[in-house]
């Protein structure tokens, strides 16, 4: 069996690795950084933005917007023993006309709901600050109707799926493997049931979707639940199971004949969708449109 492997696991802000720093330490906020106001603060992966956008080269945060917490300190709730002096707020429009104000180029990094998503970035665009988007379960329409107004305000958008650059690199392998296997089978594990199938199986069943194969031929129209569900039109099936205390893991099997080639992808926390949001931060301002996928950024 061919396996190939992408894990991710734990790492701290500050540590090293092959004599490169993952993170560049906290530097003083210049008039050239880049401003980031983080929406949806409380969310843990909010507090790990603030974390990482804090001690980013180039990149100043600006704001911490949320419903709870509303007056504490943002490096408060995010445990950090010195306090940021920025209080975490319930309403943008006030850090974004400062942002505006300034003339310095801004970006929003939304987390909240789907539901709030669209009019949050027009807001966002009419302060002329870019947005960057992660907010899972968000409907096809809600980026048909935001890739049409940030066309017409040539406003700079990403809307990702997943900010975790392993995901998507198991996702490319994917397409580049699809095209010399028969059989396709997605085996995910996630600790919530509410989240299956994850977006990330979707997106990876829709992308081999699209490229003309049909896959599974054997039991193509089989209707056993045993053998998983089947996304999009061309016979990829995917398996979900809620396993709570294991990594978030996506695995990928391919077969023909004599062989299986098998792609592995596991997150272990948070910290790993980190390096996708900050490359999206740096590369969204230069967008005047709306792009779908941290893979057009790669």
């Amino acid at each position: 069996m061919a396996t190939l492997n992408y894990s991710i696991h734990t790492q701290t802000p500050l540590k090293r690795r092959h004599n490169r720093t993952i993170y560049a330490s906290s530097a003083q906020p210049s008039q050239s950084a880049i401003k980031v106001v983080i929406n949806g603060a409380s969310k843990e992966i909010g507090k790990a933005a603030i974390w990482a956008v804090t001690r980013a080269k180039g990149l100043e945060l600006a704001g911490a917007i949320d419903s709870q917490f509303v007056g504490l300190d943002a490096g408060q709730i995010c445990g950090m023993e010195e306090p940021l002096e920025i209080p975490v707020l319930n309403d943008i429009t006030m850090v974004l006309g400062s942002i505006a104000q300034s003339r310095a180029t801004g970006v929003v990094v939304d987390f909240t709901e789907p539901s709030t998503v669209y009019d949050n970035v027009k807001q966002t665009a009419a302060f002329g600050l870019s947005s960057v988007v992660y907010v899972p379960k968000i409907e096809m329409e809600t980026i048909a109707a935001l890739s049409a107004f940030c066309e017409k305000a040539s406003s700079g958008c990403l809307v990702a799926p997943t900010l975790s650059i392993g995901s998507v690199l198991l996702q490319q392998a994917a397409i580049q493997a699809s095209f010399h296997y028969n059989n396709v089978e997605i085996v995910e594990s996630k600790s919530n049931p509410s989240d299956l199938p994850s977006q990330v199986a979707i997106q990876i069943a829709n992308n081999l979707s699209d490229l003309g194969q049909l896959y599974n031929r054997e039991d193509l129209s089989t209707n056993n639940p045993a053998r998983g569900q089947i996304l999009g039109e061309d016979g990829v099936r995917v398996h979900s199971m809620v396993i709570p205390g294991l990594p978030s893991s996506t695995t990928v099997h391919f077969s023909r004949p004599g062989e299986v080639y098998t792609l592995k992808h596991d997150i272990t926390n948070v910290q790993s969708l980190i390096p996708g949001l900050i490359l999206a931060i740096r590369k969204v301002v230069r967008l005047k449109n709306l792009v779908y996928g941290l893979e057009k950024f790669l």
